[in-house]
């Protein structure tokens, strides 16, 4: 035994705070009890990074460390990508193959279940995220559909009008139409109020929403939005919830998934209040398959990515990124993430070697490994360790053997999912089908009527100068625009509103307009 390097390692991992443990170091592929590694919780907001090849273990180590964040009352937001990770609800069952891990560990492992709530942005059971498109705003839009700066001040000016008008937009069907409406009927009217909008500018941001839809954001956009309030819970043993996102079925759609994480990243910034330095964070969020995040990124997207990480952990919240090679990760983000936990990388091309040699020398130098050569050799649940202590210095790079997760390495039946999404106290809320009366039943329905009025009056009225039948026309439009029911309209934009009525929404009852085709 190397006394040396079980005195550094104690000492480097030894905290006046509270902490998880996850495993024991190794020296020479041996374990050595005595040199616990344990990870301070009131560093966990400094960020972190879990890569390895495929099959390497970086979806247990999620695991292992979402649920001894749970036991310490640490909530934490999971993406399933690959569907493996919904067994973290349910009590694990011991093997062989724990029951050897546990004994070179000396570590005891228990069987245990966890707090865990279902979500899911697509047809799957589950709790649904929803996010209307006004939450979103003009700025944040833009950036996801990758427009240059004139387009963006089409976006700006939709929202603007929108806002000026009392109308929501809460999906992206409200802001198509919306987007119609201003190149065509209302196309005088907004000039009067803002400028020239330019057809070509609009039919591409047409076109990019159209993609992002393709792309599944249809289901995403929408009511009753998701208040993220709600990742940050516990239940009566005092466990953080651990809500687990099934987004296995969103993989090959980059798109809408940079858009949804972009959107929880934004949302939770702007709701979450400053925290300073906690003894623990409030939430931790696992972003698994991070390259697909940052492969879509535009140089914009980027830079907005990158800002949120920096400012984000002062309110209490880390950010865990997961993928298979830290080259997947770019440089500018890579250098914010305080704890690395690197599994085995594979050689089989010279890429691959060139690829290694850089992720070595992302760790702290050490001189009891050959990092280079081991990171090749790590066994499955074996990887380098390293963290910030207490006061920010990274700790010495450690072989550490990870102690096993206590909850089910499986995936959920369906009966289970069912029953698990049943027992919750908060789906029932969100996935509650809401069917308020809109803008266009409520139109509709106001014009049927006085136009209903109108044929009766004029059965029995006495025959009058047709001329004058442009200002009784006029008249039933400002009745309606006026009428106390429609100014409560909820919505931005009815979907099934023709354009002619949609025109509608660009009259102003104290400004008389030259009378023109359809409803101008």
């Amino acid at each position: 035994m190397n006394q040396s390097f079980v005195d550094q390692i104690q000492n480097g991992y030894k905290f006046n705070s509270p902490s998880i443990t996850i495993g024991c170091g190794m020296l020479d592929k041996k374990v050595l009890p005595e040199t616990l590694v344990h990870l301070p919780l009131r560093m966990m907001n400094r960020h972190g990074l879990i890569a390895g090849a495929t099959g390497t273990g970086k979806t247990k180590t999620l695991q292992l460390l979402a649920e001894q964040l749970s036991h310490s009352g640490v909530s934490s937001f999971l993406l399933d990508i690959k569907g493996d990770l919904s067994g973290i609800a349910m009590q694990g069952s011991s093997n062989s193959k724990i029951e050897e891990r546990h004994n070179l560990l000396m570590l005891p492992w228990e069987a245990k279940d966890n707090y865990v709530e279902l979500l899911t942005i697509s047809a799957q059971k589950g709790l649904k995220l929803r996010a209307t498109v006004s939450e979103f705003g003009p700025v944040l839009l833009s950036k996801i559909l990758g427009l240059n700066d004139t387009q963006e001040g089409v976006v700006s000016m939709i929202f603007k009008f929108a806002d000026d008008n009392g109308l929501l937009l809460l999906d992206l069907e409200d802001l198509k139409k919306l987007l119609q409406f201003v190149s065509n009927e209302g196309k005088e009217h907004i000039q009067k109020e803002f400028e020239a909008v330019s057809p070509a500018s609009v039919g591409t941001i047409l076109r990019k929403i159209i993609e992002l839809e393709q792309q599944g954001a249809t289901t995403f956009f929408g009511e009753r939005s998701f208040e993220v309030e709600d990742l940050v819970r516990v239940d009566r043993k005092n466990r953080g919830v651990i809500s687990i996102l099934r987004a296995n079925d969103i993989q090959d759609k980059p798109k809408f998934f940079s858009t949804f994480l972009l959107q929880i990243l934004a949302e939770i910034y702007s709701k979450f209040p400053e925290a300073g330095d906690l003894d623990k964070p409030k939430l931790i969020l696992f972003l698994d398959e991070a390259h697909l995040l940052f492969e879509e990124a535009t140089p914009a997207l980027l830079n907005q990515l990158e800002t949120i990480i920096k400012l984000i952990r002062s309110k209490g919240i880390g950010l865990f990124f997961i993928t298979q090679n830290p080259a997947d990760i770019p440089e500018s983000v890579l250098g914010q993430l305080g704890l690395k936990i690197q599994h085995a990388l594979r050689a089989f091309t010279a890429k691959d070697r060139k690829a290694i040699k850089m992720a070595a020398e992302n760790y702290p130098i050490t001189e009891y490994y050959d990092v280079d050569q081991l990171i090749t050799e790590l066994g499955i649940g074996e990887a380098f360790v390293t963290a910030l202590n207490e006061k920010g210095i990274p700790t010495p790079l450690v072989h550490t053997m990870l102690r096993a997760p206590e909850s089910r390495m499986d995936v959920l039946t369906d009966q289970e999912v069912a029953r698990l999404v049943s027992a919750s106290e908060i789906a029932a809320y969100y996935n509650e089908e809401i069917n308020r009366e809109s803008a266009a039943e409520i139109l509709t329905k106001k014009i049927e009527e006085s136009m209903a009025q109108q044929e009766e009056m004029a059965e029995n009225a006495p025959p009058q100068d047709s001329s004058k039948s442009g200002r009784a026309e006029k008249s039933t439009l400002e009745k309606i625009m006026g009428n106390t029911v429609t100014k409560q309209v909820g919505r931005t934009v009815a979907r099934e509103l023709t354009r002619g009525l949609l025109g509608m929404f660009g009259i102003k009852t104290s400004a008389p307009r030259r009378k023109k085709t359809g409803w101008f």
